[in-house]
């Protein structure tokens, strides 16, 4: 089972699941779920090959969505669940096959269609560090620097560096090796999820493209659309405080609508 954390305690509110994206943790969301916690209890999961949670040779989305599956049979379901990235196509496969499991579906700045973009050169650039030189996170960071333009993804990396072991928390190798299917989305699901959906999506990112809405709204019909002003795809991590204001207001509005 994947590795998972719980905030707070159950209230008359459903459980809250949070799926991180590629490359993330669990621990990466901790300050939002602490937060929403004071509602409603908040799980937070290492998808497979990430954190502390097991590694797989596969990384497929059906394969994603049943360790959700599986985390939630602990809880007391049907649970809202939000992913973002990788962890948004994970929460959709699982409201596509099991929406009996899932409450309200929230999607953060991805949708279910395939991508092109490429993430090989960051599982290079984590491989090229030199661990045995690393006693801290700082000097991972240092080394990361040299090999990556955008200044904020060293430290977001580094996190899932387990300092004392000299070793990443990420399967590097099946991530690599399934990097295809993490940038697809499963094509032969054709059964909509006709609960509450919120696609939540950074204003500056190209992720969430009008031009997806039409797919989007084939398997999602009760989808609404919202943007973060100002953020890109790290929406949440970029605009927390817009991001958790957001979430809420749709959350509490959606619950009314129920």
């Amino acid at each position: 089972m994947l590795n998972f954390t719980t905030y707070g305690d159950p209230t008359d509110s459903p459980d809250l699941l949070i799926a991180h994206g590629l490359f993330g943790a669990g621990r990466n969301w901790g300050a939002l779920a602490r937060s929403l916690s004071k509602g409603r209890r908040v799980v937070t999961v290492d998808m497979r090959n990430h954190g502390d949670s097991p590694w797989h040779d596969s990384h497929d989305y059906k394969d994603l969505a049943a360790d959700l599956a599986e985390v939630i049979g602990t809880l007391d379901g049907p649970v809202d669940v939000l992913g973002h990235s990788m962890g948004g196509k994970a929460a959709m496969v699982l409201a596509l096959t099991q929406s009996e499991l899932v409450n309200r579906l929230i999607v953060a700045d991805i949708a279910p269609v395939p991508y092109d973009h490429g993430q090989m050169q960051y599982i290079e650039a984590m491989k090229a560090v030199d661990l045995a030189k690393v006693d801290k996170r700082s000097e991972a960071e240092a080394q990361l620097a040299e090999l990556m333009d955008d200044p904020t993804l060293p430290g977001f990396f580094t996190q899932s560096i387990d300092i004392k072991a000299g070793k990443w928390r990420l399967n590097l190798d099946a991530l690599a090796r399934e990097m295809p299917r993490i940038l697809s989305f499963p094509d032969d699901l054709r059964r909509p999820y006709k609960g509450p959906a919120l696609f939540l999506s950074g204003a500056e990112s190209d992720y969430v493209k009008r031009e997806y809405r039409p797919v989007i709204k084939q398997l999602f019909p009760e989808a609404q659309f919202a943007k973060i002003p100002d953020a890109g795809h790290w929406l949440h991590a970029e605009k927390p405080q817009e991001f958790e204001a957001a979430l809420r207001v749709w959350l509490d509005q959606s619950g009314n609508d129920a």
